[in-house]
């Protein structure tokens, strides 16, 4: 163990899931202080950035990569998984299928191949926390973003659904944690919440679908279910691929006879290359790959850094829906991708970095 480092108080700091992009002036760790004799609070304080050290289950990074590599490296795969998860639900919820009808491929393949693998390695005083996380992660998330899917199109929902989990996560993680933000992430959410409302603006005034702005909330609350769902996984220190069968296994356990008993279903209009795309990127594509490679990230880098990390996806999802789905952009939800883009990247930047850019615009202005 180095010195100056507490190891069990990193390790909490890390289950609150308080990533780079809120350090100030180094890492964050908790010191037990005691009141009265008993310890009754935690105080926080700042570690200086020349102390390094390891609070992941997984130990050294290896000779070849750091966690924070391969943190990098898995939420990049994520920006092209959910990218392409943006277009390929709107195709679907612009073609015969209801958003119930999209929710059951997903839950209901992805649950099916990772089921047996749950009950195998999970033991039952654990399923608990996995349904909590189901609840948020799987079903929340899903439905939600489901059904904004049949009301706006693939540019919104990359920017609201990816724009929007790291502003709720960093909101969520300042609140809890208690503590001030970094000048620069402060920046960023401020950025993010101007691009968000900027596009809002544009599907109540704009002249597009009215109900526009219906799928718009409904992507933001999509959003605030999966930084819920990000932060648990953190705090609890689950393993991703355990995180990922038992959020689909309770998706299909408690959905699907839901769904088979009462809710609406168009499959049977369907062509079956279109249900076959489906099933193969929502089922496995988006809830297991996308899904399991952001939990990675998200014990490699930490919550708010990966959750940053979405911050392609918006503009991604935009260009590919104007070449794929002919739909159209204005100049307004331009310029929303473009700041909410901004704001991501400069959220998910290393503190020292952000530091050095901050003060180069303001030595230059």
């Amino acid at each position: 163990m180095r010195a100056g480092v507490i190891v069990p108080a990193a390790q909490l700091v890390a289950r609150i899931g308080l990533g780079n992009a809120l350090n100030q002036a180094g890492r964050p760790v908790v010191r037990k202080c005691d009141r009265n004799g008993s310890a009754s609070r935690f105080e926080l304080f700042w570690e200086s950035e020349k102390t390094e050290m390891n609070v992941s289950d997984g130990g050294s990074a290896g000779p070849w990569l750091s966690d924070a590599t391969k943190g990098l490296l898995a939420g990049q795969v994520v920006v092209v998984c959910w990218s392409g998860f943006n277009i390929v639900s709107r195709f679907g919820s612009k073609g015969v299928f209801t958003p119930f009808d999209l929710a059951a491929m997903r839950y209901g393949i992805s649950g099916m191949l990772t089921l047996p693998f749950f009950l195998k390695y999970v033991p039952p005083r654990e399923w608990p926390r996995y349904m909590v996380l189901a609840v948020f992660g799987g079903l929340g998330y899903g439905l939600l973003v489901y059904s904004g899917f049949s009301f706006a199109p693939s540019a919104h929902a990359g920017v609201f659904v990816n724009g929007g989990i790291p502003f709720w996560t960093v909101v969520i993680v300042a609140v809890m944690a208690r503590f001030h933000i970094a000048r620069h992430t402060v920046f960023a959410l401020f950025l993010s919440t101007c691009g968000l409302l900027l596009i809002g603006f544009d599907s109540l005034f704009g002249s597009h679908d009215q109900n526009e702005w219906i799928g718009d909330a409904l992507f933001l609350a999509a959003a605030l279910s999966w930084a819920i769902f990000g932060l648990l996984m953190r705090r609890w220190q689950i393993k991703p691929h355990l995180g990922i069968f038992g959020i689909a296994s309770f998706a299909l356990l408690f959905y699907l006879p839901v769904y088979l008993l009462y809710l609406p279903k168009t499959l049977q209009y369907a062509s079956w290359g279109d249900i076959t795309l489906q099933c193969v990127y929502q089922g496995i594509v988006a809830a297991l790959v996308a899904a399991g490679m952001y939990s990675y990230a998200n014990q490699k880098i930490g919550a708010c850094q990966a959750s940053m990390m979405l911050a392609l996806v918006p503009a991604v999802s935009a260009i590919g829906a104007f070449f794929i789905l002919d739909e159209k952009l204005s100049l307004t939800i331009m310029l929303g991708i473009f700041i909410v883009s901004a704001g991501a990247i400069l959220g998910a930047m290393p503190s020292d970095g952000a530091k050095k850019l901050l003060s180069a615009k303001s030595s230059g202005s």
